[in-house]
């Protein structure tokens, strides 16, 4: 495992473990799997665990499996206070002290706060007095590090990062994203503060490995370096120094093995010219198929009406990456193949989605664009008999 340090010189493993996506089976995380992984992960150098307060059963499952293993000094624990959820002091002090419980630890060692949305989002929480509030902690040792993590454009990242002394941040960055988001301008401007960069999403919630379109999947396969499509995207960004540690929402020992292996071999400045050239031609090969710049992130969940937008959009973009059979199939799927359907055709426009997207989708238009696309008649059939034969 190849190290890098944080802002106190602390050696965190270049891969970080996202526990957003743990293994899952009816009733919620599949403890053994997890655990499994877990150790595995920290036998082989992994040391940077990334949770957060409203990932579902994530920090309880994390923590008995650190305590069962007595492990919890062997990691450094991440997980973020959904600031968007209080309105006083006394809010922050319930959460902070639920997380802990759950975490079944007495400190955290790095505290985001989550979706920060800007400067006027902190000047919000300073306000209501939570500058003191994390100091305070920072103090008595329940917090070790302070920072945020952050959807949104560069502009607002780089003033973010201006008004307070962080001690680290957390954006989405990925060869997709190189000058979307924070982007490159904020991953230099934070490293130049000396900041370090925590990155989220480096495959786009695994769109850059399982809804690759055939022609970029082909580039990567008539390519002399036969990596995988996860190692080209890690190796990307592993090889910029300005990187402090880059998460994988990882579900499966194979994927763990994967990601180990190649964070073990990735080095700074190890990318040519022609690897630089080769991942252009990917891109532009991804943007000629895709759609909708959804990562499925869940953040603009849940809709009012209950349309399931993620599963919706990954559905509209596998209709023109991989053709219409499957595509129709998997809206049918993710729309009524459930106890209440979620169709885009149950959008009412109210725009609550769009106001908490990271992307900054349209997402009111691109649902009637999915309407239009997929509930013909062939949809309206299948969901009848579905509803009339199925049983929840």
């Amino acid at each position: 495992m190849n190290y890098r340090k944080d802002k106190y010189g602390n050696d965190l493993s270049i891969l970080g473990f996202g526990c957003m996506r743990f293994a899952r089976k009816a009733g919620g995380v599949d403890m053994e799997k997890t655990e499994e992984q877990i150790l595995y992960a920290i036998q082989n150098g992994v040391n940077y665990f990334d949770t957060a307060y409203i990932y579902p059963g994530s920090e309880s499952a994390l923590g008995q499996i650190l305590e069962k293993n007595k492990a919890r000094d062997k990691v450094r624990i991440a997980t973020k206070l959904p600031h968007y959820l209080i309105k006083s002091v006394a809010d922050a002090e319930r959460l902070f002290n639920e997380e802990l419980s759950r975490l079944r630890t007495d400190y955290v060692d790095y505290y985001l706060m989550h979706m920060l949305s800007g400067p006027e989002a902190w000047k919000r929480l300073c306000d209501l007095g939570m500058k003191e509030w994390i100091e305070e902690k920072k103090r008595t040792g329940k917090i070790r590090q302070i920072g945020f993590s952050y959807h949104g454009n560069a502009d607002t990242f780089c003033a973010l990062l201006d008004e307070y002394d962080w001690e680290f941040c957390q954006i989405q960055y990925n060869y997709m994203d190189e000058h979307s988001q924070a982007g490159r301008k904020g991953l230099h401007y934070a490293a130049g503060k000396g900041i370090p960069v925590i990155i989220m999403e480096p495959l786009r919630g695994g769109k850059l490995v399982s809804r690759l379109p055939s022609d970029a999947l082909r580039l990567f396969e008539e390519h002399e370096k036969k990596y995988t499509p996860a190692g080209w995207a890690f190796r990307w960004l592993w090889n910029q120094k300005e990187v402090t540690v880059v998460l994988s929402g990882m579900n499966s020992m194979d994927m763990v093995k994967e990601n180990i292996e190649t964070a073990s071999e990735a080095q700074i400045g190890a990318f040519t010219p022609g690897d630089e050239e080769l991942l252009k031609k990917v891109v532009a090969a991804i943007n000629g198929k895709m759609k909708v710049g959804c990562t499925g992130c869940g953040y603009c969940t849940p809709c009012p009406k209950g349309v399931d937008i993620p599963g919706i959009f990954a559905a509209y973009n596998r209709r023109y990456q991989e053709g219409r059979f499957w595509s129709l199939v998997d809206y049918t799927m993710c729309t009524s193949l459930r106890p209440n359907a979620t169709a885009a055709s149950m959008c009412v426009g109210c725009g609550k989605c769009e106001k908490h997207c990271p992307q900054s989708i349209a997402i009111r238009e691109k649902l009637k664009e999915a309407k239009r696309e997929f509930e013909g008649p062939l949809y309206k059939s299948a969901t009848k008999i579905i509803k009339t034969f199925a049983k929840f």
